[in-house]
């Protein structure tokens, strides 16, 4: 990538936004460049996206709240493949420090747009690139360690996703967070269960058309994950699944007609037992052992 892109600026939040000019060959790891405001439709225009950003919201910004008081400082947060970073804008809003990277600039000049909407100054530094090229970049400016690591809808886009906890490792502090979002799936299989789409199931070979399909091919399962928490000695503090039964309801009726309840029995039940574990997505909330 072209340096040029990661310098800083007395408005953090208002720098401009290069895309690499000689990044390596990524084609193995998703980037929705082209497809940006598909997925800004697709994943955010409805009640989909409010329940998601409902939950992680719920989940990210009470434990932050937490850890600021306990530290007596506000937090150094880095959100890895942020996309939209609707999440990471809102905890600048709170007085945080940011960094924000994705490998689209496409979807990082719409994130920018909305923290442009936030009528405030903005402790935000944006980074263009795969994260393979992060730490480089983080180390020249001098950023050092994070408080938070957010790392939402990436893990199943990645063409080696375990590689990515060794760089959570380098640039957590030691009594760091990482909030981990990734899809579900089972819940691939259980949706389509209730469909009836048998013939889809028996079907070893199908794949998604990812040239604007969001459902991974890869995606990893909530045991993979897990292990590799485990084997990097981190302890999970908080799981909760997104989206839990909103897409399993073919038939609207009663409290599906109204949004507002549809979000609060979400809220309510994505963290229960077992109905969590059937979220189309998954949320982890892990602290590393010092």
């Amino acid at each position: 990538m072209n340096h040029e892109s990661s310098q800083s600026t007395d408005q953090p939040s208002k720098q401009a936004i290069t895309p690499s000019l000689n990044q390596p060959d990524t084609r193995t790891d998703r980037s929705f460049d082209a497809i940006a405001d598909h997925f800004k439709k697709k994943v955010y225009g409805g009640l989909k996206g409010d329940i998601r950003l409902a939950v992680l919201r719920r989940d990210i910004v009470a434990y932050c709240t937490q850890m600021s008081q306990t530290l007596g400082r506000p937090l150094r947060i880095l959100d890895v493949g942020a996309g939209l970073a609707q999440i990471a804008i809102e905890l600048a809003t709170q007085g945080h420090t940011l960094v924000i990277n994705d490998i689209s600039a496409n979807m990082l000049q719409k994130a920018q747009a909305n923290a442009e909407i936030v009528k405030k100054d903005l402790d935000i530094r944006w980074y263009v690139c795969p994260y393979q090229e992060l730490e480089e970049k983080l180390a020249a400016e001098n950023n050092g360690k994070f408080d938070l690591i957010m790392c939402h809808a990436l893990l199943e886009w990645l063409a080696e996703p375990a590689a990515v906890m060794d760089f959570f490792d380098k640039h957590l502090t030691e009594n760091g967070a990482l909030s981990l979002c990734f899809y579900n799936p089972a819940s691939f299989d259980y949706r389509n269960l209730i469909m009836g789409n048998f013939n889809l199931l028996d079907n070893t070979e199908y794949k998604a058309d990812n040239k604007k399909s969001l459902t991974p091919n890869h995606p990893v399962a909530k045991e993979e994950v897990e292990s590799w928490l485990e084997a990097h000695h981190y302890h999970t503090i908080l799981a909760s699944g997104l989206r839990v039964f909103h897409d399993y309801s073919p038939l609207k009726r009663g409290g599906h007609n109204d949004p507002e309840a549809v979000i609060r029995m979400e809220l309510r039940y994505s963290q229960l037992e077992p109905y969590k574990w059937l979220g189309r997505y998954l949320h982890i909330l892990a602290t590393r052992h010092a």
